[in-house]
C-alpha cells in the first residue's frame, strides 16, 4: 500500500458531554489505550500523513499521544467561532490527492474496513449503515446509487426520520472537493455548527459522484457514553482474543479474561479462566492460572497463579509462582515461591525456595531499598527479610526469622528466634477455669 496516496484527517476536538466524565471523550481507554490511540495506530498503516484535530483539553489530548507516536500533526480547532465538523476542517491543507476523515471516537476501525475507501474512485465516498432504530444518527437520502443529501437528526423531517439508512461517519474526498466547498460552509441550521455533511448537498448540486459505501457497523461504532465504551471494549477485547488464539495461545473460559492492547506472547502458552494481564507485558511458554493478575511485565517458561499478582516491572523466566504471590519490581530466575509472599524490589537467582508467608520488607516509610538473593537460598516460612540486604549463595533462613542484617554469607544458617516459654495453667487462670 502507498502511503503517499492517502491524506487522513482525525477529529478529535469535541468535549463528549454525553460520557459525563472530566476526562476528554477521546482519552477513555479500550483494553489499555485512549481511544485515539487505536485510531492513530491504524491510521499509520495507509498513511504517512495524518493530522488529528483537537479543541477540548488540547493540552492532555496531544500531550498523551505524542507519549506514542511521532510524526503526527496537530491542528487546534477555533470551536466559538466555527463549531462543528465542518469548523474542524478549516485550515487544514493535506498533502495528498485523497483525504479520509475519521473520528476520534471510532476506536474499533481496522485498516481492513478502510479498504473501500482507498479502492473506490469517486469525488466523494461516504460511509453507511442500516439500523433498526437509527435514533440519533444523520439519515442518508439515497437515488440511484448516489448519496442526494445527508440530513442531521436534529434538522430531519418526518418524512426523513423514517429512513433507516444512517450516516456512519467516516469520508474520502479528493483534495479539491476539501479546498473548494470547506470554505463555502455556513452555520445556518438548528445547531448553529459548521456541518461537514453540508459539503454533500453542495457537491452535489455541483453534480459530484458522491458514492455510499456500506460499512459494517462493528468497526464503525461510535463511543458517546459510557454504555458505548462497554460495548466497545467488549468487541475489541474478542478482537484481541481471537487473535492470540489464532497465534496458538490456549485460554480457557475466554469471556473472562482481560488482556489489553500491548500484551504479547511467545510459544504456547495457557491461560486460565479470570486472568487479567496488561500493560507492555511478554508471555512466554508459560501457564498463567487462574485470577492471575500481570502487568507490564515479563514471564518466560514459567508458571504464576492461580490468584498470583505480578506487579510492574517484574521479570519471571524458570520459576514456579503460587497462589497468593505478589511480586513488584524484581528478577526471579529459576525460583520457587509456592504461597503467600511478597518480594518487591528483589533479585532471586536460581535454585531458590521461598516459603510460606516470607516478605521482604522493602519500605521504610520514605525510600525504598532492594534485597538481594543469590543462588540455592532456602528461606523458611514466615521469615522477614528487611532490605537494603544481600543474602549469598547456599544459604538457608530458618523459619520464623527476621534478618536485618547487611549482608549473610555463603554456607550460613541465619536463624532469629525468642526462646520458647510455656507457663503451666496460665489458661484456666486467664478465664477463671478450674
Amino acid at each position: 500500500m502507498n502511503k503517499n496516496n492517502i491524506s487522513i484527517i482525525i477529529l478529535a476536538a469535541g468535549k463528549g458531554s454525553r460520557m459525563k466524565s472530566p476526562t476528554a471523550k477521546v482519552l477513555h481507554s479500550i483494553s489499555g489505550k485512549p481511544m485515539l490511540y487505536h485510531i492513530i495506530k491504524v491510521s499509520q498503516e495507509i498513511s504517512n500523513d495524518i493530522t488529528v484535530v483537537i479543541a477540548h483539553q488540547k493540552e492532555k489530548v496531544q500531550e498523551a499521544m505524542q507519549s506514542h507516536f511521532e510524526n503526527i500533526n496537530f491542528c487546534v480547532q477555533d470551536a466559538e467561532n466555527f463549531p462543528g465538523t465542518g469548523g474542524a476542517m478549516k485550515n487544514i491543507a493535506p498533502k495528498n490527492e485523497k483525504v479520509l476523515v475519521l473520528n476520534g471516537d471510532m476506536p474499533l476501525i481496522t485498516a481492513e474496513a478502510l479498504d473501500g475507501f482507498l479502492n473506490t474512485d469517486a469525488d466523494i465516498i461516504m460511509s453507511i449503515f442500516d439500523l433498526q432504530n437509527p435514533d440519533g444518527y444523520g439519515r442518508v437520502i439515497i437515488e440511484e446509487n448516489q448519496v442526494q443529501r445527508i440530513v442531521e437528526q436534529k434538522d430531519a423531517s418526518a418524512q426523513e426520520l423514517k429512513v433507516s439508512t444512517v450516516n456512519a461517519g467516516i469520508y474520502a474526498f479528493s483534495k479539491t472537493v476539501i479546498e473548494k466547498y470547506i470554505p463555502l460552509l455556513t452555520n445556518e441550521n438548528a445547531q448553529k455548527e459548521y456541518y461537514l455533511t453540508d459539503v454533500i448537498s453542495m457537491a452535489r448540486k455541483d453534480g459530484l459522484n458522491i458514492s455510499p459505501l456500506l460499512v459494517d457497523e462493528a468497526n464503525f461504532k461510535g463511543v458517546n457514553s459510557k454504555k458505548d465504551l462497554s460495548d466497545s471494549e467488549m468487541i475489541m477485547q474478542d478482537k484481541i482474543k481471537t487473535a492470540w488464539m489464532n497465534a496458538g495461545v490456549i485460554m480457557q473460559l475466554p469471556s473472562t479474561i482481560y488482556i489489553e492492547e500491548g500484551v504479547t506472547f511467545e510459544g504456547e502458552c495457557i491461560i486460565e479462566n479470570g486472568c487479567r494481564i496488561t500493560g507492555d507485558t511478554l508471555i512466554s511458554n508459560s501457564h498463567i492460572k487462574a485470577s492471575s493478575v500481570i502487568e507490564d511485565s515479563i514471564v518466560k517458561s514459567s508458571d504464576v497463579g492461580p490468584l498470583a499478582h505480578l506487579r510492574p516491572a517484574s521479570y519471571i523466566e524458570d520459576t514456579h509462582i503460587g497462589n497468593f504471590v505478589e511480586v513488584k519490581k524484581s528478577s526471579l530466575k529459576g525460583v520457587k515461591a509456592g504461597h503467600l509472599s511478597y518480594i518487591g524490589d528483589s533479585q532471586v537467582d536460581e535454585g531458590t525456595n521461598i516459603g510460606a508467608g516470607v516478605i521482604t520488607c522493602n519500605y521504610d516509610g520514605i525510600n525504598k531499598y532492594k534485597t538481594i538473593i543469590g543462588k540455592n537460598v532456602f528461606i523458611g516460612s514466615d521469615s522477614q527479610i528487611v532490605a537494603p540486604v544481600q543474602i549469598e549463595d547456599d544459604v538457608m533462613i530458618a523459619a520464623g526469622t527476621t534478618v536485618t542484617s547487611g549482608q549473610v554469607k555463603s554456607g550460613s544458617l541465619a536463624i532469629s528466634r525468642v526462646k520458647l516459654r510455656t507457663i503451666k495453667d496460665f489458661y484456666y487462670k486467664f478465664f477463671n477455669k478450674k
